[in-house]
């Protein structure tokens, strides 16, 4: 009997997600090339002199009105852009608008004390330390020796001053570091569906439905990790790439009901219902699927939508109480 191809069993596992019309959007997004998002370094270069720098090299990036420092330029301009020096230096940093909002919403603020807890390759820990104008201490983690290099790597062109970077797994940080944060990022490994690409076959030949439920699993044990690395009344913020509910509301989900059959294990914490600006395409968490019920306050998390500037991509804000 043969087996379906992964891309069938995908779409088919999108369509429990997302019903046609919605599937279908996505689907197409799938197909087409994306414009190449960017964002300008203030620890390195102020906005205007990176625009001017860049408009001398025959590139007009367009804004995004939900920040001053992020642009993207046409997907034809993207090896353009990758190339230029100020991309090469640190000045500027080539990453999806949909991962630049992870920065925004968790809203790391100057003289905190901010864990990453899944950093590599750092866009996101180079984001928090700008907004935090390099002035407080972020602990970044990554446990894979190319990745945990690659890391170092960034922050260092980047102009990062407040960073520490440990190569350990992130399942233990929570049990070494108990309530030592004001606020984590966890973007946390996943089977990376939104970067799927339907004329790709390298980016879906390995995508089963076992992947995304062993993903899943991984999940729950770092987002355990990082609510109990936070301090009480802090914020942690879960992410991923990936569309399947397995990896996203139901990892929140489970640990919601963890937090009330046994607070020991897994710190209480709620729901902080997130908002993004008009201009981002999303829809509210899923507090039920087909053969699902889950809590009610998941409709608080975002789900991008992907499009021709954004990936898909999963947020939800957990406040430790």
């Amino acid at each position: 009997m043969a087996h379906p191809k992964p891309i069938d069993a995908f779409c088919r596992h999108l369509e429990t997600i997302y019903p046609p019309p919605i599937s279908d959007a996505v689907l197409s997004s799938m197909r087409r090339p994306k414009a190449c998002s960017f964002r300008v370094n203030q620890l390195r270069v102020d906005v205007e002199s990176a625009l001017v720098a860049l408009r001398q090299s025959a590139l007009d990036p367009t804004p995004f009105d939900w920040s001053a420092t992020s642009f993207s330029v046409p997907a034809q301009q993207r090896a353009e852009l990758t190339h230029h020096p100020l991309v090469g230096d640190g000045r500027l940093y080539v990453q999806n608008a949909s991962s630049q909002l992870a920065a925004l919403l968790l809203d790391p603020h100057p003289d905190e004390i901010v864990l990453d807890l899944a950093a590599a390759p750092g866009g996101k820990a180079l984001h928090i330390a700008d907004r935090m104008q390099n002035r407080g201490r972020l602990s970044v983690v990554e446990p894979i020796r190319t990745r945990f290099f690659r890391l170092k790597a960034n922050l260092e062109r980047a102009g990062v001053s407040i960073a520490r970077a440990y190569m350990r797994d992130g399942t233990g940080v929570g049990r070494d570091c108990p309530a030592m944060f004001d606020r984590v990022l966890l973007d946390a490994p996943c089977s990376s569906e939104a970067r799927i690409r339907l004329d790709e076959p390298s980016s879906y030949e390995h995508w089963s439905l076992r992947k995304v439920r062993e993903c899943g699993r991984k999940q729950v044990k770092l987002l355990r990790s990082a609510l109990q690395s936070v301090k009480p009344g802090g914020v942690v913020l879960y992410c991923t790439c990936s569309f399947a509910v397995e990896e996203n509301e139901a990892v929140v989900d489970r640990l919601l009901r963890e937090s009330k059959s046994d607070p020991t294990r897994t710190p209480g914490f709620g729901i902080e219902p997130l908002s993004l600006p008009a201009s981002v395409p999303f829809r509210r968490g899923l507090a039920r699927t087909d053969t699902i019920d889950l809590d009610p306050t998941m409709a608080g998390a975002v789900r991008i939508l992907p499009n021709d500037r954004f990936d898909g991509f999963f947020a939800c804000a957990l406040r430790r109480v």
